[in-house]
């Protein structure tokens, strides 16, 4: 006879991501009885681990180890998996109109130097009037010339998944010294896109997932009404879209703060925690990894090409050492509407002919493909949770302020790396801490 899933439980953790499984592994470490409920069929959130036809494991989602990310790395060695440095020689190709730029290009040369001087004031001061300004006006107002002015926008959307014509500069300026200032979000080695685990960040994933157990774990859960008695020490009554009532002390969500809107909260939230729902969305981006039986091109890339051209598109050597050849392909923003019409096999050769000029026909035939456009994913929505323009009355990081027995995880809660997987673990880490407070107290 079936086991019959439990209905109870001390906590609730809604959302089965890294910060959610953090958080209900922390907390069961201190005996504390946790279920984790996750919509999708699968955990991990934006972690979504696969492996390869020739064997090796990619990550279709977070991969990056940074440099600094001590959680993450103390969680890949617990898994036993093996953490190694991204290939990279620190001087990326860029290519412009279909040809190879230097790298000392003026037009090039112009954008670092605007880059240094607005990581600068982001340290020291943001004007609030940045506010009614999206990214692309301000791109659009420092960049004197075309070059520059494409590089910066490919840059950002990129680097932020945001659609630059929507997306305010001004929050995308608060959240530079948060993630460590450009020169480290933006740098390989030595910055936050340093390393990669070769079974995956899903060996991660996994782990923890075992150690929680899957008896207190349950897929297709998908919530859509929290209720809380008026009286603070009264339970929390969760319902899912397939009928499902259950019942704990406390509550933990872990879902992006744009994903919000489809929960009724009973009472309201505070009105800041509605402004966040309201007032943000999830950046678009797309994400594919071509497989062939060796990384033949190190003999002509030395580890990563922009290509600034429509759609402006990332491109980097992820293969793992003594292991297949694996180039990821990244796109962000606005350009990403572009594919989503394409058939996957039209995407495949377009982001493919592009690279051949450079390194080769060998490169139009792949032993593998792999995809995925994140923004149609259902249960998650996107990448990082983006601001658009007006939203300077939403705070950064974003709120995490316990609402009764209400508390609040996920990478755009931590002031620590938000946006990595190395900030969601340590919203994870945090908010554990609250709830046994909470318990104590």
């Amino acid at each position: 006879m079936a086991q019959t899933a439990p209905t109870s439980a001390q906590v609730l953790v809604i959302g089965g991501g890294m910060s959610g499984l953090t958080a209900a592994h922390n907390l069961q470490s201190k005996g504390v009885n946790v279920i984790v409920l996750e919509a999708a069929s699968r955990f991990g959130g934006r972690i979504e681990s696969v492996t390869t036809s020739l064997g090796s494991r990619i990550d279709l989602g977070g991969q990056w180890v940074g440099h600094d990310h001590h959680r993450l790395r103390k969680l890949a060695a617990k898994a036993g998996a093996t953490v190694y440095k991204v290939y990279s020689d620190g001087n990326p190709i860029m290519v412009y109109k279909g040809k190879k730029l230097p790298i000392y290009s003026p037009g090039i040369l112009l954008s670092g130097i605007l880059l240094v001087f607005f990581d600068l004031l982001c340290r020291v001061f943001i004007p609030r009037s940045w506010n009614s300004v999206s990214t692309q006006d301000a791109i659009a107002l420092v960049g004197p010339t075309k070059l520059t002015r494409t590089f910066l926008d490919a840059l950002t959307t990129l680097s932020f998944c945001a659609d630059t014509a929507k997306t305010s500069i001004y929050a995308l300026a608060k959240s530079v010294p948060l993630c460590g200032g450009l020169t480290l979000m933006m740098s390989t080695h030595g910055g936050a896109q340093d390393s990669m685990i070769v079974e995956s960040i899903g060996a991660v994933v996994d782990m923890l997932v075992g150690e929680i157990g899957k008896e207190n774990m349950q897929t297709g859960m998908r919530v859509v009404r929290i209720e809380q008695d008026q009286e603070k020490g009264g339970k929390v009554t969760i319902r899912t879209a397939s009928g499902e009532v259950l019942i704990a002390d406390k509550v933990i969500v872990t879902i992006p703060p744009p994903m919000l809107k489809s929960i009724e909260f009973e009472p309201q939230l505070p009105e800041e925690m509605n402004r966040v729902q309201q007032n943000t969305e999830m950046g678009i981006v797309y994400k594919a990894i071509a497989v062939y039986d060796k990384p033949f091109w190190r003999s002509c890339l030395g580890g990563e090409i922009l290509l600034l051209d429509d759609p402006a598109c990332g491109v980097c050597d992820t293969s793992a050492p003594d292991g297949p050849g694996h180039l990821t392909f990244l796109v962000g923003g606005t350009p990403t509407r572009a594919l989503d019409d394409l058939d996957s096999t039209t995407r495949r050769e377009l982001l493919l002919s592009r690279l051949a000029l450079f390194l080769g026909k060998e490169v139009l035939h792949p032993v593998d493909w792999h995809e995925k456009a994140w923004h149609q994913d259902e249960f998650v929505g996107g990448g990082y949770a983006a601001m658009p323009v007006g939203c300077a009355d939403v705070p950064l990081p974003m709120p995490s302020t316990p609402v009764q027995n209400i508390f609040w995880a996920g990478t755009e809660t931590t002031s620590k790396k938000p946006g990595y997987i190395e900030g969601a673990i340590e919203s994870g880490e945090r908010v554990a801490g609250e709830v046994i407070s909470a318990f104590r107290s």
